[in-house]
């Protein structure tokens, strides 16, 4: 097995509320091990992977690409509206 997911031992460490429990961390590990080595060895490239897999997250949240969304919107307004091609309504 390769080693374990960086980026998910590290979560557990800097949010107290990312603890383990019943080791779902673990199995979240194995279970993108997995993903990731189907992946390679159909000769998936990293990008794809990443995309499907962040598409993937933001399905089983409903709501949260939404958000996201708004707030990239709002962020492009504030910008434009700080070079004055847009007005305040």
């Amino acid at each position: 097995m390769s080693e374990p997911n960086a980026a998910l031992s590290q979560a557990s460490r800097v949010e107290p509320s990312l603890e383990p429990t019943g080791g779902w961390l673990q199995e979240l590990a194995d279970l993108l091990d997995r993903a990731a080595q189907i992946a390679a060895a159909n000769g998936i490239e990293g990008d794809v992977f990443k995309r499907a897999a962040w598409n993937a997250y933001l399905d089983a949240r409903p709501g949260l690409r939404q958000k996201l969304e708004d707030k990239e919107l709002k962020s492009q307004l504030r910008k434009l509206r700080k070079r004055g091609l847009v007005g305040l309504a």
